[in-house]
């Protein structure tokens, strides 16, 4: 093994030893890997340009937080239900012969798959998931969004992805967030938010897919207030008074049902 693999060998272990911990200390690190205290913060670092996880007093933690997402594999596990439903709402929105936007969300995932179903589309996407589950998709005409490769977002994000995203014009994106405040949508990460404004402004017709509990969350990166959306889809597990609020301050509401 050479160097360059034995250190992405190591990042691998440190990353999934940090993941299945919750938090680890750089000193557990230096003493486990034999590294030196620069070296396991240059390894944190790397790892946290990733998105796999956030450096903090001492060490790192992959928990979920207002700066850290959380794995694909935990976002697809969290109310993954509801998502579906949300999906399927979204869903009937499509009509055949649109240009459709999808972010890299897990419900937007959800959606890709049920998208065949209203064939013929052209589908934009930054989502590799989502490109793998269209690619041999009867009906759709898929454009890839590329750009710099997150694995912990399993998606093409930064500079270059917002660039391509310009390039072209959506009839409808569907979108959604890690977290609302007081009327606004949050990320956590500037990739994210770079790319989804650039998204933003690609479409003719904007919808929010966001389940009930993004609004008791916090975000570091301020995307977008929920009045610059056309739609926002969510689930009837939203008190009625915050559904009332978005609907008074001009965005229209469709609530679904948690399971149905």
């Amino acid at each position: 093994m050479d160097r360059v693999e034995a250190q992405e060998e190591r990042r691998r272990r440190v990353r999934e030893a940090v993941l299945a911990r919750g938090f680890v200390r750089t000193a557990e690190l230096t003493a486990e890997f034999g590294i030196s205290l620069m070296t396991a913060h240059r390894d944190l670092d790397a790892l946290q340009a990733q998105g796999w996880l956030r450096k903090v007093r001492g060490g790192a933690t992959g928990l979920p937080s207002a700066h850290f997402h959380g794995t694909v594999a935990e976002r697809m596990a969290t109310m993954a239900a509801t998502k579906q439903a949300l999906a399927r709402a979204a869903a009937a929105l499509l009509a055949p012969g649109q240009t459709v936007l999808l972010d890299d969300s897990t419900t937007c995932l959800m959606l890709a798959h049920q998208a065949p179903e209203h064939a013929p589309l052209t589908v934009l996407t930054n989502s590799l998931p989502a490109i793998t589950t269209l690619a041999k998709a009867p009906g759709i005409s898929l454009i890839t969004l590329g750009g710099a490769y997150f694995p912990a977002y399993d998606a093409f994000m930064g500079l270059h992805t917002a660039d391509a995203v310009r390039a072209y014009r959506a009839d409808v994106l569907f979108l959604s967030t890690t977290a609302v405040a007081k009327g606004r949508c949050y990320h956590t990460s500037p990739e994210t938010v770079q790319v989804k404004r650039a998204m933003m402004e690609s479409a003719a017709r904007r919808v929010l897919l966001v389940d009930h509990t993004k609004f008791a969350k916090d975000g570091l990166y301020a995307l977008a207030p929920l009045t610059d959306f056309d739609l926002v889809i969510t689930d009837d597990g939203l008190p009625a008074e915050q559904v009332r609020a978005v609907r008074a301050a001009g965005t229209e509401v469709t609530v679904v049902p948690q399971r149905s």
